[in-house]
């Protein structure tokens, strides 16, 4: 008799590359990102949705990625820290990171920027308590929040800058 554990098809396209196996149903995307693909930069934090350590992009949306099954999404694009940067140089967000020195221990800063890109996407960038009020999925145990906004900020001066100049 057979007790292997039940699989389920799963594909998704992941920072660019497609990915295709047979998984466990109960798998969760954090865990095939971190534990099969070795994309380690997503981060295990409470495991539970609650800290946003994991948080990714799936088809353009924020996502803790501890709460998804990777099954329950074919076909989904999913970009985790790994596949923001451009060309070889680091993403705009994680340059201002540094700049702003928006971290301490660093723990939680992939999920932070991952929401950050994701909040500028969503156009919750009016105001210092807007941008609080859409970061507050994303929790830091250091309490970097005021170098995080700040980084935020300045990435959203530095594209209102890039949009007058080609407006020019």
């Amino acid at each position: 008799m057979n007790h292997a554990s039940p699989t389920a098809p799963c594909r998704l396209r992941i920072n660019g590359q497609h990915y295709a196996a047979d998984l466990p149903p109960s798998v969760t995307l954090l865990d095939l990102l971190r534990e099969r693909l070795d994309l380690t930069g997503t981060k295990k934090g409470c495991d539970h949705g609650q800290c946003g350590a994991c948080t990714v992009l799936i088809d353009g949306k924020r996502v803790k990625s501890c709460l998804v099954l990777a099954v329950s999404i074919p076909d989904a694009a999913v970009i985790t820290i790994e596949g923001i940067n451009q060309d070889g140089q680091l993403h705009p967000m994680q340059q201002a990171f540094i700049d702003a020195d928006a971290f301490q221990c660093g723990y939680c800063t992939p999920g932070q920027i991952m929401s950050a890109i994701a909040l500028l996407e969503e156009g919750h960038v009016h105001s210092r308590e807007e941008i609080r009020e859409f970061m507050s999925g994303n929790l830091c145990r250091c309490g970097a929040y005021n170098g995080i906004v700040e980084a935020i900020e300045h990435v959203i001066a530095q594209q209102d800058q890039d949009s007058k100049g080609e407006a020019a």
